[in-house]
């Protein structure tokens, strides 16, 4: 995930000039503590590398934009949020597109899926019933399984309990195993 990320010109290891103004300076710090972490969790969401770049910029620049340039209370919360934000915006424009193009081109044909368990598509559905999941199971299930943060963490971002936190990730996979279930049907 790191080269992929390198990739996509996302570097942290870089000095911050004494010549920026105070919002630039703590931008830029909290791209370098958060900014891994952030790629990792968007990686798995969206799975694709222009996507992945597309939502940490905009993250970043909402974070830049924050209340007129102010510091939220909790950076690292509202980095999560904001890009988990960003990331589930963007499946849900790739499930309209895709919904739209198939109309046009099934026109009466149905594809069918091979025996054979198809990975791609199968990460596919899964990103794709994840972004249709309420928002506190999404960002449960967002934080801890993509993002791979703890639920003590999970519950400092979302102010919920780490208990609520697991609790929420029960139901967001039972969820998931339902739906996902119906696909292969």
């Amino acid at each position: 995930m790191i080269g992929r990320a390198n990739s996509c010109r996302l570097v942290w290891d870089f000095a911050i000039p004494d010549s920026l103004t105070g919002t630039q300076r703590w931008v830029l710090s909290a791209m370098q503590s958060h900014g891994r972490e952030l790629v990792t969790m968007l990686w798995r969401i969206l799975g694709n590398e222009q996507d992945v770049c597309d939502a940490y910029q905009d993250t970043f620049l909402n974070l830049a934009h924050y209340n007129r340039g102010q510091k939220p209370e909790h950076v690292k919360a509202y980095i999560f949020r904001s890009a988990n934000n960003a990331a589930i915006s963007m499946l849900r424009r790739r499930i309209v597109e895709r919904n739209n193009l198939s109309r046009v081109n099934a026109a009466g044909r149905k594809t069918s899926v091979p025996g054979e368990l198809n990975s791609i598509f199968l990460q596919e559905n899964l990103r794709n019933s994840i972004a249709q999941l309420p928002e506190h199971l999404r960002n449960v299930i967002t934080l801890h399984d993509l993002a791979e943060l703890s639920y003590t963490e999970i519950g400092k971002i979302l102010d919920i309990t780490p208990a609520t936190a697991r609790v929420y990730r029960c139901k967001a996979i039972q969820l998931l195993a339902v739906w996902m279930n119906k696909e292969k049907e």
